[in-house]
């Protein structure tokens, strides 16, 4: 399976170079597609146009259709906005500067095997991609090149690389923990409490921010073949420890977003201070501008911000999750989330705290309901 995997990584390898070569013999001029557009600007060959003896060429006609759209883009005419993904916190521009970073104190035995074994993971993340969060000396002459040589400093194409290795693997507990809690309700035939739709939606959305930057920068074979190791790995290893305790898995995963949100922090910061020049006016990609609902003007530093929002979101939820009764409990999101004034700030609710959220969410659906008959 995995050689077949890495054939399938060789040839789509292949076939992206071979729908470069196709661009500029099918005309380098043309105008670019908009990202969210599913009208063509070019003009199809005409029938009797001798075949091409390229599949890249081929490949790139094709990718005109209606049908086929191999990119990281919307399927659906642009003047539907979102309909395409499941619900996702959309943020003010307040809301996405109230994030901080926090942490949670490992006080259970559990608590304290997941988050060793997050920095565990994130030490080896760390030694994978070079990176070292390193304090610049203070009024240091050294230029951004100079920085980035000693290693004060990621270049774009290091954050790149950390950021899409982060969310391919991001993206596999929310599907991992849907898929066995969805199993379950099916097995035990009774209702899930509203849980497996909260994890397909942190798992959208987190595969949602690969889409996003993976508009950015395409990657090597090699780290495909990376990916396809660790999610593999990952995928299986989560899989088995969320049957054994799925509290401890929600308590991994908060800790794993709060790494998250430090590694956002941290890039925001390099972007704001002009260490990382080449996004310093970079438009916000298509794809985020509709996902998040941002200006028509806005830059990649906004997207980074509406990132590292979701991440605060999935931090709060799973811990809060993990201060359940994962088997019994009502999830206390289903019906609304608090705002990121509150997610942001605020590591998790307590169970209490949780059960008086569920009481007003009640509250506030059956005064609407009579509202709503008055």
């Amino acid at each position: 399976m995995l050689r077949t995997s890495l054939i399938h990584l060789v040839l789509a390898q292949r076939n992206a170079a071979l729908r470069i070569v196709g661009a500029s013999i099918v005309g380098a001029s043309r105008p670019r597609r908009a990202l969210m557009s599913t009208t063509s600007t070019s003009t199809p060959p005409p029938k009797s146009a001798a075949p091409s003896a390229s599949p890249g060429v081929d490949q790139l006609i094709a990718s005109t259709s209606q049908l086929k759209k191999p990119d990281a883009v919307s399927t659906v005419p642009t003047m539907v906005r979102g309909d395409w993904v499941l619900f996702h916190p959309v943020y003010t521009p307040e809301e996405m500067r109230a994030v901080q970073v926090l942490h949670k104190d490992a006080k259970t035995i559990s608590d304290k095997l997941a988050y060793g074994l997050v920095k565990f993971a994130r030490y080896g993340f760390d030694v994978v991609s070079r990176y070292k969060h390193k304090e610049i000396p203070p009024a240091s002459p050294m230029t951004v090149e100079e920085l980035r040589k000693e290693g004060y400093l990621l270049d774009e194409k290091g954050w790149l690389n950390r950021i899409l290795f982060l969310e391919t693997i991001a993206g596999v507990p929310g599907m991992v923990a849907a898929t066995l809690r969805h199993l379950t309700s099916l097995r035990l035939m009774r209702r899930d409490s509203g849980w497996i739709h909260t994890c397909l939606e942190e798992a959208e959305n987190e595969r949602m921010h690969l889409m996003t930057f993976m508009t950015l920068r395409d990657s090597s074979i090699w780290f495909r073949a990376l990916i396809l190791g660790a999610q593999g790995v990952f995928y299986n290893m989560f899989f088995l420890a969320y049957i054994i305790s799925p509290r401890a898995c929600h308590r991994f995963v908060g800790y794993l977003e709060e790494e998250a949100v430090l590694t956002y922090t941290r890039c925001i910061a390099d972007l704001e201070a002009g260490k990382i020049p080449e996004w310093t006016d970079k438009p916000a990609p298509e794809i985020a501008i509709d996902y998040w609902r941002l200006p028509a003007d806005a830059k990649l530093l906004d997207v980074i911000y509406a990132v590292r929002s979701d991440e605060s979101t999935h931090r709060f939820v799973n811990h809060s999750f993990a201060n359940l009764e994962v088997a019994t409990d009502v999830n206390p999101f289903a019906l609304r989330e608090p705002d990121m004034h509150v997610k942001g700030g605020k590591i998790a609710f307590e169970r209490s705290e949780s059960e008086n959220y569920v009481r007003e969410s009640h509250a506030i659906m059956r005064q609407k309901k009579e509202n709503s008959d008055a």
